[in-house]
């Protein structure tokens, strides 16, 4: 059963499936290697954020958004939405302040819509996706300071 299962992802190009039968539960997963690809035109400005005088730049400094202490990371595989309907505003943008609670973004999974908190209170300092973007379980999506 796990060969046929495994062939049928080869076969439709899907990550995983899980299957339950008679209180059998079985989960066929493949690995997926991702290549980044450097985009063809800058990155939108909302996106970067400015380094403070004095102090490098985010990448010339080693950055790393999933051990920084602020980061928020996705509790869920989804699409991220940025605002709460189309072409409404932003929950946040980069230099909002936040209150601990406060919506930061929703993340759409399995037809349900799961409004992000923020845990903290402070001011949303980095914002790493997209509206509409795809997001994994642990990706960091905003940084609080």
């Amino acid at each position: 059963m796990i060969r046929e299962l495994a062939a049928l992802l080869d076969e439709t190009g899907l990550s995983e499936i899980e299957i339950e039968k008679s209180g059998l539960k079985i989960r066929v997963a493949r690995a997926l290697t991702l290549t980044a690809i450097a985009p063809q035109q800058p990155a939108p400005a909302a996106l970067a954020v400015a380094a403070p005088a004095g102090q490098p730049a985010a990448a010339e400094a080693g950055f790393d958004p999933a051990t920084h202490p602020g980061s928020i990371k996705s509790p869920m595989v989804g699409t991220a939405y940025r605002a709460p309907e189309p072409g409404a505003a932003p929950f946040v943008e980069i230099g909002s302040r936040v209150a601990q609670g406060q919506t930061l973004l929703i993340i759409e999974a399995m037809k349900t819509m799961n409004h992000i908190p923020a845990p903290r209170a402070g001011t949303v300092t980095h914002i790493f996706i997209e509206n509409g973007q795809p997001v994994e379980f642990g990706e960091p999506l905003v940084i609080i300071e």
